[in-house]
């Protein structure tokens, strides 16, 4: 598996520790091309490789560490999207108010997987507070919680073990439908910090 994770903010800086730390390589991309990432691979090391967008795109699975409004300008450096798993790490906002936003009762990773035809959507690593995600996901004699969920069982399969081979604990919650309303923005799970034992 070849993996790539779209944007440099607090999330997106998160994951790139955990992939430099495991010394998993991961390609990084976002909308400022990939000169502006040269200064975060050099602090990163090897492992943390520059792109630009559309060899980012191009990987196995593509973790979406970017604004929720700025997805469907994805689609339009990339058409089509299958066989491609992209992990949803967004969380749909409405700023100022840092309220969930009024999706006329949709999922906001159901939005992601129409702007993506093809694309398999798990959604992961968007429940956990960014100065959380960054640090040590040992803790408490165990391991921090990732949860996920997707209608693909192969993909969550696949996005379960790169949160093990990351250092955490995966926890998959099932189908988007069923799983995904506890999980989005604004759900009884986001912000909750689940420690599993053992």
């Amino acid at each position: 598996m070849t993996y790539a994770i779209i944007g440099s903010g607090a999330i997106g800086s998160a994951l790139i520790t955990h992939f430099s730390a495991k010394r998993i390589p991961v390609k990084v991309a976002n909308s400022r091309g990939a000169a502006s990432l040269d200064a975060v691979a050099g602090k990163h090391g090897d492992a943390v490789i520059p792109v630009e967008l559309d060899e980012a795109l191009a990987q196995d699975i593509v973790i979406l560490a970017l604004p929720f409004s700025a997805v469907p300008d994805l689609a339009k450096v990339r058409k089509d999207w299958s066989g491609t798993i992209v992990v949803d790490a967004t969380n749909a906002i409405q700023f100022p108010e840092f309220r969930p936003a009024d999706l006329g009762g949709r999922l906001s990773s159901e939005i992601v997987a129409e702007a993506l035809p093809g694309a398999k959507v798990v959604k992961a690593f968007n429940t956990i507070p960014a100065a959380v995600l960054a640090a040590d996901p040992v803790e408490a004699s165990g391991r921090r919680v990732v949860l996920l969920s997707g209608n693909d069982e192969t993909a969550n399969a696949s996005v379960a073990g790169l949160i093990e081979k990351l250092g955490f604990a995966a926890l998959n919650l099932g189908g988007l439908k069923a799983s995904a309303t506890v999980q989005q923005f604004g759900g009884p799970l986001v912000a909750v910090n689940l420690i599993r034992k053992g």
